[in-house]
């Protein structure tokens, strides 16, 4: 979408308040976590500060701002938007319940390839093997589970270091009163989730621009100040005289930890994507974040130089008295805002997660009517709150936190920058040599900020750890079992000679009503409906098959998000109805979805009338035209699919393909369409009115997994009790559908994996 240059520039001004906080209250914190013990010489500061100086260069600015953000998916970003992206190039996706017809959806984007091609070469090389899915599967898992972390660890050492600037001004207070000062803090953060960030993101970006200016002005004074020697560190050079003063020494790798926190939120800034376009990110980074991040750090290492006992505090120290309260006021609204785009961050992660079958179903709520993306999750809002407490009240100072911290935020871009390699070259198209040049780039800047954390795990690093690795069970647990169960239902599917068979009443008795028949099956009838008629002597006079599925696009338009067709002769009054959505599509409490089944059936069934008479070789197209009292011809087209003609006989695949057509009548032709077919669709209308004035009833399939007696025992802890406990908790796909409990009949079945 292309905007004006006024526009950009005010999105670019609103993106400081929801991208960057958290990137821009690193210099609360980061040369505490440098140098924790102290600092003995000068040229260790220079060397530091040209770390910095080159760590937000190369990260930050060129691998992120530059490179990264050109890797959405539609203006989606984050680790599983990457995956969402690969999997529309290549058929990676462990689910494998796609259709040719979601190819032909308006944001479902995609490459084609020559034969001979590097990248066909390479998705072919993907595509072969189930294990090297699993192993790009449990990588992306990876990163997202600690980018949960990072949603935890942010608002703990943000709200820790900004509330420690009352013991500055108050030596004699004790740690643990700044403690319960931020634990305060973080409570009234999570207790606000639930209005949305909609409701107080106005304030958000004036804040954080103040921030931007107090920091770079309090750093240019203290150059000014404490002397512009300072500014050598510009010069790279003194990153190698650093190291080769220092050697391998244990406080190299601790100076190393603590720098990595300069750029901690910068993967939130990609995962935060979706509310700005790529270029008024560019422009605000660019312009505003990044020189004052410069002039911050180098202010305060000027003032460190000069006043070395006070390392530990710096950024409160190095602040004038005139004005330190009003820092103080601004610094602890500033970290309230870090806490908030992270904790945002992490809804929405969540949700794409559970989009692609990966997280157990949990409830989420839209909090604004005007932006899509703004969502808060319960569940996940007071966990996050506990574990934030227990980080907070747990380790008590920030050079415990920010060995944690600094950990979660490596790995997670260490996963990124392995997942470019394959958007590069299936997406991109990317040469070779180029792919190699950001891979060496990338890994020679984070592979020693990676062991340096790695050094720090017995300090703190354990954390992100134990958390990742929670969360990465509870993901890979209940996705494991999705994927089983699919595959149980393709295995056991019914064919559809079978239904032919049965003939009109399907060797039972047909009482009034419309069954709703819940099926994760895209085609061929589920095991559970044979179950259901093997056990009761009676079935609906329409039945209809629902399946709902999530594809690896961000959102599918509400005009194209229904297929229907028609399964065997018309007399059979069966049907099947296909929802799809895309991994920021949500199922809104006011949607009535029995009600968008329904409409969707009676388009149908007006478009099918028109059809008669054509075969699937005909291609035709219809206007987009509306007129009063007249059905919405552009709306019923992208939402029906074509029964198979010959000769004007109805015959029907038993592979039960689905293949969307058009219309062949303009609006005009509608008006005058014999009389005869209009008492046809009429009387199936009506009786489709009668049907559903009688009664309702939506049939769910309710599998139980349970692993087998000869499993191993990680197996059956897993299946039997960890995934049946989250089975029981999550919420089920009625209360998701907003489905009437009286209408409501769920079939059980057991299956052994």
């Amino acid at each position: 979408q292309k905007f004006s240059s006024v526009l950009m520039l005010r999105l670019a001004f609103q993106s400081l308040g929801v991208v960057f906080g958290d990137l821009g209250t690193s210099p609360l914190y980061v040369f505490y976590n440098a140098f924790p013990h102290g600092v003995n010489d000068d040229e260790d500061v220079i060397g530091a500060l040209s770390l910095i100086i080159y760590t937000l260069t190369l990260i930050p600015l060129v691998k992120y701002v530059f490179v990264v953000l050109r890797a959405n998916d539609n203006g989606q970003g984050g680790t599983l938007a990457l995956y969402s992206l690969l999997c529309r190039h290549a058929k990676i996706s462990t689910i494998p319940n796609q259709h040719k017809t979601d190819e032909d959806l308006t944001t479902y984007s995609r490459q084609t390839y020559e034969e001979n091609s590097l990248a066909a070469k390479i998705k072919r090389w993907l595509e072969t093997r189930a294990y090297k899915r699993n192993c790009l599967l449990i990588l992306v898992l990876l990163g997202t589970c600690t980018a949960i972390g990072d949603g935890i660890l942010t608002p703990a050492i943000s709200v820790l270091s900004a509330s420690g600037g009352i013991k500055v001004q108050n030596p004699n207070m004790s740690t643990d009163i700044v403690v319960l000062v931020a634990v305060i803090i973080l409570i009234g953060v999570f207790s606000m989730q639930h209005f949305g960030t909609d409701k107080v993101g106005w304030l958000f970006a004036p804040i954080v621009l103040i921030w931007f200016i107090l920091i770079g002005s309090v750093g240019a004074l203290n150059i000014h100040k404490h002397g512009s020697s300072v500014l050598k560190a510009y010069n790279p050079v003194y990153i190698y005289r650093y190291f080769r003063r220092n050697g391998n020494s244990s406080n190299t790798w601790t100076v190393l930890g603590g720098i990595m926190l300069s750029i901690t939120g910068t993967e939130a800034l990609f995962a935060d994507l979706c509310h700005f376009p790529v270029l008024a990110i560019q422009i605000a980074f660019t312009f505003i974040v990044f020189p004052c991040l410069l002039l911050a750090y180098t202010g305060q290492a000027a003032y460190i130089i000069s006043n070395k006992q006070h390392v530990n505090d710096a950024f409160y120290r190095s602040i004038p008295d005139a004005i330190y309260w009003p820092a103080f006021v601004i610094a602890t609204a500033a970290a309230i805002i870090a806490s908030q785009a992270t904790i945002s961050a992490t809804y929405s992660i969540i949700k794409q997660a559970l989009a692609l079958g990966c997280f157990p179903r949990v409830k989420v709520v839209h909090t604004s009517k005007k932006f899509l993306g703004q969502i808060y999750i319960p569940d996940i809002n007071w966990l996050l709150l506990i574990l934030c407490i227990a980080v907070t009240a747990g380790f008590k100072n920030q050079s415990q936190i920010g060995n944690a911290y600094g950990t979660a935020v490596v790995i997670v871009m260490l996963v990124t920058t392995f997942l470019m390699v394959p958007i590069m070259l299936l997406v991109w198209k990317s040469h070779w040599i180029l792919v190699v040049t950001f891979i060496v780039l990338s890994l020679m800047v984070e592979l020693p900020y990676f062991w340096a954390c790695i050094l720090k795990i017995d300090q703190g690093g354990w954390v992100p750890l134990v958390i990742a690795i929670a969360f990465f069970i509870i993901m890979y647990v209940w996705h494991y079992c999705t994927v089983k169960r699919y595959e149980f239902e393709m295995h056991s599917k019914v064919s559809m000679a079978w239904i032919l068979g049965l003939g009109p009443s399907l060797g039972l008795v047909r009482v009034p009503g419309i069954g709703f028949v819940y099926t994760e099956l895209a085609s061929g009838v589920p095991h559970i409906f044979s179950h259901f008629i093997t056990n009761l002597p009676a079935i609906h006079s329409v039945v209809v098959f629902v399946c709902v599925k999530y594809l690896p696009v961000y959102t599918v338009p509400v005009e194209e998000r229904f297929l229907v067709r028609r399964i065997g002769p018309k007399n059979f009054h069966i049907f099947r109805c296909i929802a799809r959505y895309g991994y920021k599509d949500l199922h809104k409490k006011d949607d009535d979805f029995e009600k968008m089944l329904f409409d969707c059936l009676t388009l149908f069934i007006r478009l099918e009338s028109m059809m008669d008479g054509y075969s699937d070789s005909d291609e035709f197209s219809l206007p987009e035209q509306r007129t009063e009292g007249s059905i919405n011809t552009a709306f019923l087209a992208d939402k029906t699919v074509n029964t198979m003609c010959s000769n004007g006989d109805l015959s029907y695949s038993s592979q039960d393909s689905i293949v969307p057509v058009q219309s062949p009548l303009g609006v005009n032709n509608l008006l005058t369409y014999s009389s005869q077919t209009n008492r046809t669709v009429s009387n199936e209308v009506e009786f489709l009115n009668r049907c559903r004035d009688a009664g309702v009833v939506h049939i769910l399939g309710n599998t139980i997994v349970r692993a087998r007696r000869d499993s191993g025992i990680i197996k059956k802890i897993s299946v039997d009790y960890l995934y049946a406990f989250m089975r029981r908790i999550c919420r089920e796909n009625s209360v998701m559908f907003n489905i009437p409990h009286e209408s409501l009949l769920n079939v059980g079945q057991i299956y052994y994996i």
